[in-house]
């Protein structure tokens, strides 16, 4: 039997839509009514166009005066911009958000109310595409993988404390590592010594989740950090 979530029809859907523009007008209706709302992001970019949408804004970031849940888990990156970090801050202190940070590999998502699941591609590859699942055993599998994520993440509180220090610094570091600039001179220009330079280097790659100095640099343009 299949059911209908306004128009997306349950029961055994996957739908593949080309950018923002067209995902807004095929899921904006889901969102303005939605009680629970899992989002898994590397930024806070992943979504951005589809905020401009009144309701999924307001259920991204938590409707006044509704009960919805709302779980978001995040990159470390997103916390070496002072404004990602105030806005995750806002939206957990003013709307409700739990907001946990993981190291590891996630795919960008967003689960609406456990019945729709909104799967990115990548945004390398051109205008990025959007896969949105209704089938009920494929939404209970990336459902249960979000679980798994949200379970082994650390709060953003926590991270946040751990990645201040970096994040004061990160941007120097990166303009150091974009001229070359070689370790001991680097570590003279920040005041620190070669080996706590180093340390911070290691730091930053994890948080951008680079294997290699020239992908931290990279992965920073990317994301505007430089």
């Amino acid at each position: 039997m299949t059911n209908t979530v306004g128009t997306i029809r349950t029961g055994g859907t996957v739908a593949l839509v080309r950018g923002e523009e067209e995902l807004v007008r095929r899921t904006s209706h889901l969102f303005a009514v939605a009680t629970d709302i899992a989002c898994a992001a590397i930024d806070l970019r992943t979504w951005s166009a589809a905020r401009t949408d009144a309701g999924i804004r307001a259920a991204l970031c938590g409707r006044d005066g509704a009960e919805v849940r709302l779980r978001k888990v995040y990159r470390p990156n997103v916390l070496l911009d002072p404004t990602s970090a105030a806005h995750l801050r806002e939206i957990r202190d003013t709307r409700g958000a739990q907001i946990r940070i993981t190291p590891d590999e996630i795919n960008e998502t967003i689960l609406i109310d456990r019945r729709v699941a909104i799967l990115a591609g990548d945004r390398r590859l051109g205008e990025r595409s959007f896969s949105i699942v209704t089938q009920p055993e494929v939404v209970q599998g990336v459902t249960s993988l979000f679980d798994a994520a949200w379970r082994s993440a650390t709060s953003v509180d926590a991270y946040d404390a751990r990645i201040a220090e970096l994040r004061d610094i990160a941007p120097q570091v990166l303009d150091l590592l974009g001229r070359g600039v070689k370790d001991e001179a680097a570590a003279r220009t920040l005041g620190l010594g070669v080996r706590t330079y180093r340390r911070r280097v290691a730091e930053l790659m994890e948080a951008l989740g680079a294997s290699s100095r020239f992908q931290a640099g990279v992965r920073a343009r990317e994301l505007g950090l430089v």
